[in-house]
C-alpha cells in the first residue's frame, strides 16, 4: 500500500510498502504475487532463498513472507540469516503445508508476525501484511528517531558528554564540578550547552533521550 515511511538507521526514505515473496513453488508465487499487487502491494518474488538474500535491501519499507521447507535454507534458517543482518528488522509472515506446533513456535520465539497454513486463506494473509505494515513502519520511525538522537549527541565536545553522563545519573552542579575538577560555574555552561546541543529543555527529557539510546542498542 502507498503510503510515507520513515527511514530506519542509515536508510533511504521510499513511500511504498513491499512484499518480499520466497517459496520454491512457482505456483505459490504466481498466485500470491497476483493477490497482493492486485491489492495494490509492490512485490518481489524469489524461488530461492539464497536469491532473496543476495537482492534483499533493508532499505526498503516491507515484510517477508516465507516458506517454511525449501531446499538448501529453510525458512527459519532464512528468518535467522535476516535477523543476523545488522539493521535488518523485517516482519516476517511464515507460509507452510507441514504446519506443526514446534516449528511455528520456534519461528513465533524469533519474532515471526504470522504463521499460515496452505492453501493460504486469502484473509489471512492480507491481515497478516497489515499488521507488518503497522510494526514496519513503527520500527522505522523508532530507527529514524535513533538515528537523530545519535547525530545531535555526536555534536557533544568530550567534556559535555562527561557532563552529559553526571547529569543523567542525578549528580548536581556542585557534584559534577567536583568530580570532573572543574568550577560550579564552568558545570553549569557545559549544562546548559549539552541541553542545548541535545534539544531538550530539562533533566526528564534528558533521561529519556538516554534510555532510548540504551533501549536499541
Amino acid at each position: 500500500m502507498l503510503k510515507f515511511v520513515k527511514h530506519m538507521t542509515g536508510c533511504a526514505v521510499t513511500n511504498s510498502f513491499t512484499v518480499y515473496l520466497v517459496d520454491d513453488d512457482a505456483g505459490v508465487l504466481k498466485a500470491l504475487s497476483l493477490l497482493l499487487r492486485v491489492k495494490g502491494y509492490e512485490v518481489r518474488s524469489f524461488s530461492s532463498p539464497q536469491l532473496f538474500l543476495e537482492e534483499h535491501d533493508v532499505a526498503v519499507p516491507g515484510c517477508a513472507v516465507l516458506d517454511v521447507s525449501m531446499p538448501g535454507i529453510d525458512g527459519l534458517e532464512l528468518q535467522h540469516a535476516l535477523t543476523a543482518r545488522a539493521g535488518s528488522h523485517r516482519p516476517i509472515v511464515f507460509i507452510t503445508g507441514k504446519g506443526d506446533i514446534p516449528t511455528s513456535v520456534r519461528a513465533m520465539k524469533a519474532g515471526a508476525l504470522d504463521f499460515l497454513i496452505k492453501p493460504i486463506n486469502d484473509k489471512d494473509l492480507l491481515e497478516a501484511i497489515s499488521r507488518a505494515e503497522v510494526r514496519d513502519a513503527a520500527t522505522r520511525a523508532n530507527y529514524s528517531e535513533l538515528e537523530s538522537i545519535q547525530a545531535r549527541i555526536a555534536t557533544l565536545t568530550p567534556r559535555e558528554r562527561e557532563v552529559w553522563v553526571q547529569v543523567i545519573e542525578g549528580r548536581l552542579n556542585k557534584q559534577i564540578a567536583g568530580d570532573l575538577g572543574i568550577v560550579e560555574k564552568t558545570a553549569k555552561v557545559h549544562r546548559k550547552q549539552v541541553m542545548m546541543k541535545l534539544g531538550v529543555r530539562n533533566v526528564a527529557e534528558l533521561v529519556r533521550m538516554a534510555d532510548k539510546l540504551s533501549f536499541y542498542r
